[in-house]
């Protein structure tokens, strides 16, 4: 294949390019697209209800694959740790009014802390 590829061109500073490029393919056209039709959407509308439905899900997806399922140095803590931070998070985040910095905060904060005591 002779196009725009990763090895298209011998030179050291295509490959950033490419990656560069490939990255912005990925994500800013579809932030443009989610401007373009931000104004025609309402809230309520069931199309934006699906949409943050399955982006809701993806994250739900991901968060339980790292606590479950966990790589690299993760992996080392225990589930019980990994579970207990997300609880300590999840009570911040609800005795803080819903504030997600804080729960954030929290939940790292325990984890950091069992992971330094060894729990």
């Amino acid at each position: 294949m002779n196009g725009l590829s990763y090895h298209a061109f011998d030179v050291w500073w295509w490959p950033w390019v490419f990656l560069i490029l490939a990255g912005w393919a990925a994500n800013d056209a579809w932030r443009l697209l989610g401007v373009a039709f931000s104004g025609r959407l309402t809230e309520t509308s069931r199309l934006f209800t699906i949409v943050r439905s399955v982006a809701t899900a993806l994250v739900a997806g991901v968060i339980a694959q790292l606590v479950l399922q966990p790589g690299g140095d993760l992996a080392s803590t225990s589930l019980a740790l990994r579970l207990g931070s997300i609880a300590c998070g999840f009570a911040a985040y609800r005795l803080a009014g819903e504030s997600v910095s804080i729960g954030v905060a929290t939940g790292e904060a325990a984890f950091f802390a069992g992971a330094w005591a060894d729990l």
